[in-house]
């Protein structure tokens, strides 16, 4: 079954002047404008095209792939305002993505970039976008698990941290104390599952949470000392862009590295940072374990 606003494989029918009709299967035959004609497409060949609607909201095929499809959310620039109908959207296609008023939030000018969700409009068949992002995210499924690896989409910045689209469908946050590298609004990438509230909500990671991660920093603690004659001037009470300097990662995951090495006995927390016990200092000095 074919779908307007997804890419497709269609049959080539017929060729004509104006360029090749399509297969459309429930659509009916589409055109794929000559522009898009390679010699390779003859009748019976299956082509890997995009279904939308010309300016004369006719159903028209494109080889050329859109920067969002049908049911993604996505950040696009806005580039030209219709007093009518509203704003409309760089999308990668000759044809800008209309975002009609009644789905923006807020003023929307030139030049802005917005969050929106790609949909087709049930009346006029049109693929529009929409900034009311709420309406188009489901309820998380109980079968997440912690540590599971996700697929995220930056939707926002707020005071907590970045709301999230995970894995297209369900709303997760990224807190600003977990995050050990920037991230931007509108940008793609894989995460992991940190936990799910009672009441639904999805905390996220952007590394494996774990004995993996934490000994790594813990590693890097020790290493650190070692090589700063056994102290350093930083310590669960630092402030997080200092230690992120440091060691590149965050707050939470330092600080659990140091509860480690505490409870191993190997440093001790001084008031203004942290110290190797002796233990540590001689192995580190003499290459070798202490002889008692």
């Amino acid at each position: 079954m074919a779908l307007i606003g997804q890419r497709n494989l269609l049959s080539v029918v017929r060729e004509a002047p104006p360029g090749l009709y399509l297969d459309g299967e429930n659509l009916g035959e589409i055109l794929l404008p000559g522009k898009y004609k390679k010699p390779i497409m003859k009748p019976g060949v299956l082509v890997d095209v995009f279904v939308c609607l010309d300016s004369e909201d006719r159903l028209v095929a494109t080889t050329e792939t859109p920067l969002a499809m049908v049911g993604e959310f996505a950040r696009l620039e806005v580039v030209d305002i219709h007093q009518q109908a509203g704003a409309f959207l760089a999308w990668g296609l000759g044809k800008d993505l209309l975002l009609p008023f009644r789905e923006q939030v807020g003023v929307v000018r030139v030049g802005d970039k917005v969050v929106v969700f790609l949909l087709v409009d049930e009346k006029s068949n049109r693929i529009v976008a929409t900034m009311r992002l709420h309406r188009h995210l489901s309820k998380p499924p109980l079968t997440y698990r912690k540590g599971q690896r996700v697929g995220l989409f930056i939707a926002e910045k707020t005071a907590l941290g970045y709301r999230t689209v995970v894995d297209n469908a369900y709303e997760g946050l990224l807190y600003h104390d977990s995050l050990q590298t920037p991230v931007e609004v509108g940008q793609r990438m894989e995460g992991f599952i940190r936990s799910i509230t009672d009441s639904g909500k999805i905390d996220l990671s952007l590394d494996e949470a774990g004995y993996q991660r934490v000994g790594s920093v813990r590693d890097q603690i020790l290493a650190k000392l070692k090589t700063n004659g056994g102290s350093m001037a930083l310590n669960d009470e630092s402030p997080p862009d200092a230690i992120r300097a440091a060691f590149g990662v965050s707050k939470k995951s330092f600080k659990q590295a140091l509860g480690a090495l505490y409870k191993a006995r190997k440093i001790r927390l001084m008031p203004k940072g942290v110290e190797l016990m002796e233990q540590e200092n001689v192995r580190s000095k003499s290459g070798r374990k202490p002889s008692y």
